[in-house]
This record gives structure tokens, sequence and C-alpha cells, in this order.
């Protein structure tokens, strides 16, 4: 089903409208929050409060990419729930990833809070944008989907070593996109 006609189920309040949405993009909600949490049950209660959220949030929203937007509630659900569990101790692959986006956006100062995210995010668009093909799906698979650098190295047929190598160049060019905005010092 097309995601425009499970947007129209939401809006009409449908009880299908979740079971749509699940029935197409369910496997890969649950891979992203399984990458954060690395825990079958989290991850599945997670996706099910991010299909609670969306119910409560479309109408009045109507984004433009259903994926997207789901997508982003279930990876903020689960980073919530990663961070609770993480309270008392450290677990998963998900917090190695975590602490590398921390790193990346708190050296020289972090971005400013009073930055609004719009400007944020179309520095950081506009880059991976201008990444090759490799680069993005890089990019995109380890801070989006949190993959480990093994699971990305078996899906561009790299090696380990030039994953990480590009990972790097990836990190040091967004760095400087965001320097080179102000963004960071």
């Amino acid at each position: 089903m097309e995601d425009s006609r499970i947007i129209s189920l939401f809006f009409e309040r449908s009880d299908n409208a979740i079971a749509e949405l699940s029935k197409k993009y369910g496997k890969l909600f649950l891979h992203i929050s399984g990458n954060v949490l690395d825990d079958k049950r989290d991850a599945e209660e997670c996706v099910n409060e991010a299909y609670h959220e969306t119910w409560k949030t479309i109408p009045p929203e109507n984004p433009s990419s259903l994926l997207a937007y789901v997508g982003r509630i279930v990876r903020n659900i689960s980073i919530d729930r990663f961070r609770h569990n993480c309270a008392e101790k450290r677990n998963g692959g998900g917090d190695i990833c975590l602490d590398e986006i921390e790193e990346l956006l708190s050296d020289n100062g972090g971005i400013d809070d009073g930055t609004p995210d719009d400007i944020i995010t179309g520095v950081i668009d506009d880059y991976i944008a201008s990444l090759d093909d490799t680069d993005r799906v890089i990019i995109v698979r380890r801070y989006w989907h949190l993959d480990s650098y093994d699971e990305i190295a078996d899906i561009t047929k790299l090696k380990k070593s030039a994953v990480y190598m590009r990972m790097s160049r990836i990190k040091s060019g967004l760095k400087t996109a965001l320097a080179e905005r102000g963004l960071i010092k």
C-alpha cells in the first residue's frame, strides 16, 4: 500500500492504519530499534510505542515521508529507552555509535543550542547529498540505522578497515561543513 494511502487511513482514524504501517515498515522499524537496544522485547515495545505516538500525531501532522516520520519516532523512543536502560549499566552496540555522535557534535564547543534545528538539518542534508553513494550509505547506516561497522562492511562489500577510514573522512567533512556555517567552532 502506498504511504499516502496509509496516511489517509490515519486521517480517517481507521483501525487498519497501524496494521498497514506495520506490514509495510515493521521489520525496518524493528531493525532500527534493535540496533539501538540490542534486546528484541525492548525493540518490539519501542516500535509499538512509536505506532501509538504516530496514531496520536497523525492528524494533525501530514508527513511528506511516512518512513522518515515514523522512523524518527522509533529511533527517538529507542534512544530514550536505551538511555533509561543504561542508567544502571551500559549495554548493546548502540552506545558506541551514540558516543560517536556526541563526540562529533561536542568537539570544539558543540552546536549552539540556540541554532534552529532546520538550519542544522539543512547543513547535514546538504553534506550527505554531496557524498558519493557508498559514503551516503555508510553514514546513514551508521547514524540512522545504528549498524555496526561489520554490518556496513557486509552491505557495502568493503573491508571493515575501509569503512572505518571512509567514516573518519565523512565525519571530518561533516565537521568542516558545520564549521563553515559557523555552527561549531
